[in-house]
């Protein structure tokens, strides 16, 4: 028995069940394939079902508000994949009259649609012989081939998806693009595999070779940045803080938090920094007192930075104009560590 035809028998006997695998709509597996990036499937999932429940169409995404759609993302991570979405649903209303491209070639010109998002919508919705890689499917054709070209590398790149081309099962195309993802998923595992029981084992060059562990290869190229970052949670008499919409190009676009300091050094912050801050804000405080709230530096952290965090609370003697009621701070689209806060803070 031929590779693919083995993955596909695994896969008809292991396959779980998963909503979008109920569909060959391309709105639902590029929706499902956009949140499953950089994200495990149980996590995705409750996800996918509630953007599904919500937007039931590409239409009513592409009319949804960035703000509603941002906090039904909220903990999903990767914010940017969320206005991604947005701008790709709108994009297939105003560009391709509703209707997604169903060519490999068109998919690659949807914003946040790369080579492997492309091959999978296409071969899965519209029954096309593109071959799908991702990180698990670089896993299983590098132990199985005992490739120990890096899969990072631009080699290894072109390598593997030229490689990943000649072993597909054209034919069966929709169920073997998704066996051999699912089997890297469950069955050929990044650590600690359960090797006597897989269906390739005797054909396996890592396994005979006892390369198990040692593939496939990675280079390693991000250092990880240490950032320090001092949350402001002013709050007057009445209730009410302030919450400010982060703009630019760096973490959490378009995302609210508290008033930020950050600092280049773990350091305290001392009075005169928040009377500047206040200043800035146009809140002129007669007095304030303010405390730690956390004695420990929260770490966050994120895929190229560690965010070592704390939040001061600072109680201000006059109302704060435009305010928010911390008793509706929750409904903000906000990045997790300042959603876990809100859980926590209680006044």
């Amino acid at each position: 028995m031929i590779f693919s035809d083995k993955i596909l028998h695994w896969y008809a006997l292991n396959k779980r069940e998963l909503p979008w695998r109920n569909t060959v709509n391309p709105y639902n597996i590029w929706l499902s394939e956009i949140m499953l990036q950089q994200t495990r499937v149980a996590q995705g999932t409750p996800y996918y079902l509630k953007f599904i429940e919500n937007f039931p169409t590409i239409k009513d995404l592409a009319d949804a508000s960035e703000e509603k759609i941002l906090k039904l993302w909220q903990g999903l991570g990767y914010y940017s994949r969320a206005r991604n979405l947005h701008a790709t649903a709108k994009m297939v209303i105003n560009s391709y009259n509703g209707e997604f491209p169903n060519t490999y070639k068109e998919l690659l010109k949807l914003k946040g649609v790369g080579d492997y998002t492309a091959s999978a919508i296409a071969s899965i919705s519209f029954n096309l012989p593109e071959a799908v890689v991702d990180g698990n499917v670089n896993r299983v054709l590098s132990r199985y081939f005992g490739v120990d070209i890096p899969i990072n590398s631009t080699e290894g790149i072109k390598y593997f998806k030229k490689l990943a081309q000649e072993v597909m099962n054209v034919e069966q195309i929709r169920d073997y693009n998704q066996g051999i993802m699912e089997f890297g998923a469950i069955q050929c595992v990044p650590k600690n595999p359960n090797c006597n029981v897989c269906p390739l084992k005797d054909s396996c060059v890592a396994l005979n070779d006892d390369k198990v562990d040692s593939l496939p290869i990675k280079i390693k190229k991000t250092k990880v940045r240490k950032r320090y970052f001092n949350y402001l949670v002013i709050v007057d008499e009445a209730n009410k803080t302030i919450l400010q919409q982060r703009t630019g190009k760096g973490i959490w676009q378009n995302l609210y938090e508290f008033p930020l300091l950050e600092t280049e050094k773990d350091t305290i912050i001392k009075d005169e920094q928040i009377n500047k801050l206040l200043s800035e804000l146009s809140i002129n405080a007669k007095s304030f007192k303010k405390y730690q709230f956390n004695e420990q530096k929260i770490v966050h952290k994120l895929s190229h930075q560690h965010l070592y965090t704390t939040f001061y609370i600072v109680n201000v003697n006059n109302e704060i104009a435009n305010g928010v009621s911390v008793s509706e701070i929750s409904k903000f689209p906000v990045p997790v560590l300042i959603a876990d806060f809100i859980k926590m803070f209680k006044i």
